[in-house]
């Protein structure tokens, strides 16, 4: 084999033992696409997830994209958390998306911004077993437009 493709082989090999050691820390990592890239109340955005410790720290994000047309700096969300006990617990958070000058904090691709953004770190779940984590927008227009994706990630803290 050829000095040239023995590099490009470890180099491939090495991409792929990186990506597969980020993923082994994630509980879940979705996204759901929204209809017609519009968010109504009604559609709230479900992801299941089954905790196998009460003991292990978890951290939450919000995963989101939208396109460049997106009228708002920022986007409220009501986040519910049902347990394997059926109780359910809510919250409303605002994510702040842009700058004040009106750029995105996002990462960018052609007219899609995609954001992955903390917010519970060391998050102990209560209880071990099945859950549904539901994102619903909360924003006063309905449908909430230019919003392509939600979703969540939850990954074991290191």
């Amino acid at each position: 084999m050829k000095p040239g493709k023995k590099s490009f082989l470890f180099v491939v090999l090495l991409a792929i033992v990186l990506a597969s050691c980020r993923d082994q820390s994630a509980i879940v990592d979705t996204n759901i696409e929204l209809d017609k890239h519009n968010w109504s109340y009604a559609e709230k955005v479900k992801i299941p997830l089954s905790i196998e410790s009460a003991e292990i720290p978890c951290n939450l994000y919000l995963n989101l994209r939208h396109t460049s047309d997106y009228k708002y700096s920022n986007i409220f969300l009501l986040i519910h958390i049902t347990g394997p006990d059926g109780k359910k617990s809510t919250e409303r958070r605002e994510f702040k998306l842009a700058l004040p000058d009106g750029e995105w904090l996002g990462s960018g691709s052609g007219n899609l911004y995609s954001y992955q953004i903390l917010f519970k770190e060391d998050y102990k779940f209560p209880l071990k077993g099945k859950y549904v984590i539901e994102l619903e927008q909360n924003m006063r227009d309905n449908p909430l437009d230019h919003i392509t994706d939600a979703g969540i990630r939850v990954e074991r803290a290191m």
